[in-house]
């Protein structure tokens, strides 16, 4: 049976963290959603690119579970997130139930907005440091952190090993580095 993600696609998203994401999952052959916060027209990213989603988050949600739920970074989509009474519903949901929550870049901000694992560790953006310093463990010298059912990044530059990290726990190892090979990366376990 196949594993699912749900991808958020908020205004202002980075467009290579969500990108990256995207194409690593659907290559690792894991059904992947992608929301649109607002609707389901196209969302502007931060870097003035539009992406389609394939549904809004409403609809989306109504078709849940999903195995993971990916948070891409980027100020303004990591801003519309921690203002989305929705995105905390559906990160609450996820919590409750054991499933993973991923979120990238400026995106751990909404993980603290909402109350999502507290105490645990994890890394994002380094100017995003000081609002996450009271709530979790914050991990200054690694791209990827995955504490239980939570997986964090820094930023556009460590998406690619974001998105092994996630394909490894949804597909395995084996999966996972053999998409990062067909991608000439390394994958490190």
């Amino acid at each position: 049976m196949s594993k699912s993600a749900l991808i958020i696609l908020a205004p202002g998203a980075e467009e290579m963290e969500f990108t990256i994401a995207a194409d690593v999952l659907r290559r690792a052959g894991i059904t992947v959603t992608v929301a649109g916060l607002t609707g389901s027209e196209p969302v502007k990213g931060s870097r003035d690119i539009y992406i389609v989603p394939d549904k809004s988050l409403k609809q989306a949600v109504d078709a849940q579970p999903y195995d993971v739920v990916v948070l891409p970074g980027g100020l303004g989509g990591s801003n519309a997130m921690c203002d989305s009474q929705a995105i905390g519903d559906l990160l609450r949901a996820q919590e409750s139930a054991g499933r993973l929550i991923a979120a990238i870049c400026a995106a751990p901000t909404a993980l603290a907005k909402h109350g999502i694992a507290t105490g645990k560790s994890l890394t994002s953006y380094p100017a995003m440091k000081p609002q996450l310093i009271d709530k979790y463990c914050y991990v200054d010298d690694k791209n990827v952190v995955q504490d239980g059912n939570l997986i964090t990044s820094r930023g556009p530059g460590t998406a690619f090993e974001f998105a092994l990290k996630i394909s490894e726990q949804l597909a395995g190892a084996e999966k996972a580095k053999e998409v990062a090979k067909g991608l000439l990366l390394t994958f490190n376990e």
